[in-house]
């Protein structure tokens, strides 16, 4: 496995037995989950290499912010593995607590420019934190790989 280094200081790998995390950072809400898709596609490729040229609008929900976080990169993983998708940025309509309406772009998968890095299996629920610390917004969340 691969070790991502933050070029841009929005996140940091976490030492995780069998398995990696991210702890991500973001000066609001909004900024935190722009981060963790672009974290998250880090992890797979480099996304400084993507040339997004489609968008796709998704509505995601959730109980709180951990849930809603985790729906979020799942459902992020799931244009991954199964359109072969990439996150190359985000645009956040709205988010609150339970949701979060965006606007992803994204590239797909091209062979010839990108390298995988890394193979997520899952985001899971192992450790999850979404937290305003008053000074910025954190979140921890582990993967399956």
């Amino acid at each position: 496995m691969n070790n991502p280094s933050s070029k841009n200081g929005f996140y940091e790998l976490i030492d995780h037995t069998a398995d990696f995390g991210l702890r991500i950072f973001g000066t609001d809400a909004s900024d935190l989950f722009k981060n963790a898709a672009v974290a998250m596609t880090d992890l797979i490729v480099d996304a400084e290499l993507l040339q997004s040229t489609h968008t796709c609008s998704l509505r995601i929900s959730g109980d709180d912010w951990a849930d809603l976080m985790v729906n979020w990169l799942r459902e992020l993983l799931y244009l991954w593995t199964v359109k072969e998708k990439l996150v190359h940025s985000v645009a956040i309509e709205s988010i609150r607590e339970n949701e979060i309406v965006a606007t992803v772009r994204y590239a797909f998968f091209a062979p010839r420019r990108h390298v995988l890095k890394n193979e997520i299996k899952a985001v899971t629920y192992h450790q999850i934190q979404v937290v305003d610390t008053g000074n910025g917004w954190q979140a921890q969340v582990i993967f399956d790989v």
